[in-house]
């Protein structure tokens, strides 16, 4: 049996960006020389998720500069995790960190991530955010609330306030891809592996420079993949909210009756009114959950790829795109 020779990088950095002009020369004055006083072969792997504006240029002028920085381009904007997806699945390292452009989660832990990992023996080192408070209180309040729903629908091994802040051993990220999931919550998927695994914590910063990536609308996408991606409680409920719906129709029907033979037949509208908006409300709740678990299914049954790539600077080093 022929043994596989180590990867010759020993440390990749994905940082997924998408329109970033405004952080990306901070986050290139403050990466690299973390980098390179670490002492270990490294690249960072910047994926471009079909940028509008001059992230892509920034990108080459830096990497001119840089020749650790590898740049990776999607041919149109796939979502955050679909980013981060492309630039683990195409990493080099022996360990893979993923970081956002946004500076609000430091660099500097990733020498100590890395550390820690190797003196331990550690396949996962999370970076929890133990400081939220340059987060706004509606953002720390919906964050809260989302781990509390994780962790009691996912399992407690889901830690609390760890983002995509990471550090993964190349057969963490080697499990990660053989997983055969359209919709990927790292945030989720990474704890249900079931790795050793350890934390570093840190104060997060406020955002360096642009504006947030993550609106309301994307955090409850991403509450909702989370939820269907890894628990069929929603299904439960629906079937608790048929229960339900049937003892209350069952103690009208049984109101109705004693009415009757009471000889108190005045018809009712505003009784009757409430229990045809009780059931009709019921049904389409029951409607709309079943329907998130088909969108589902029809998504794993077409297959088709998160996201495509337009250009590697690894693949052609010469090339300008």
């Amino acid at each position: 049996m022929t043994s596989v020779p180590p990867p010759a990088v020993t440390l990749s950095v994905v940082v997924p960006m998408f329109n970033e002009q405004e952080a990306l020369p901070a986050l290139v004055e403050r990466l690299r020389p973390v980098l390179d006083g670490i002492g270990v072969r490294y690249e960072v792997v910047a994926v471009d998720d079909g940028s509008a504006d001059k992230t892509p240029a920034l990108l080459r002028d830096a990497r001119a500069a840089w020749p650790e920085l590898r740049v990776i381009r999607l041919r149109r904007n796939s979502g955050h995790q679909a980013a981060l997806t492309a630039g683990l699945h195409r990493s080099a390292g022996a360990y893979v960190a993923s970081i956002d452009a946004d500076l609000q989660d430091p660099p500097e832990k990733i020498p100590e991530m890395l550390e820690l990992a190797r003196t331990r023996q550690l396949d996962v080192v999370y970076g929890v955010r133990g400081d939220r408070s340059t987060d706004s209180g509606f953002k720390r309040r919906t964050a809260g609330a989302y781990y509390w729903l994780m962790r009691r629908l996912a399992g407690k091994q889901v830690p609390a306030q760890a983002g995509d802040f990471r550090l993964l051993s190349r057969e963490a990220v080697d499990a990660l891809k053989s997983l055969p999931d359209q919709q990927q919550v790292y945030r989720l998927l990474v704890p249900w592996l079931g790795f050793p695994s350890g934390e570093v914590h840190y104060h997060r910063d406020e955002r360096v420079a642009g504006e947030t990536k993550y609106p309301l609308s994307k955090m409850v996408r991403l509450a909702l993949d989370s939820v269907t991606g890894f628990s069929a409680a929603p299904l439960r409920i629906a079937t608790w909210l048929g229960v339900v719906s049937f003892f209350t129709c069952l103690a009208m029907l049984v109101f109705t009756m004693t009415a009757y033979l009471a000889g108190h037949t005045v018809p009712g509208w505003t009784s009757l009114f409430t229990g045809i908006l009780f059931i009709g409300g019921v049904q389409l709740i029951c409607v709309g959950l079943l329907g998130e678990y088909i969108g589902r299914i029809y998504t794993a049954v077409q297959r088709r790829p998160t996201y495509f790539i337009a250009d590697d600077s690894a693949d052609d080093p010469a090339r300008e795109f």
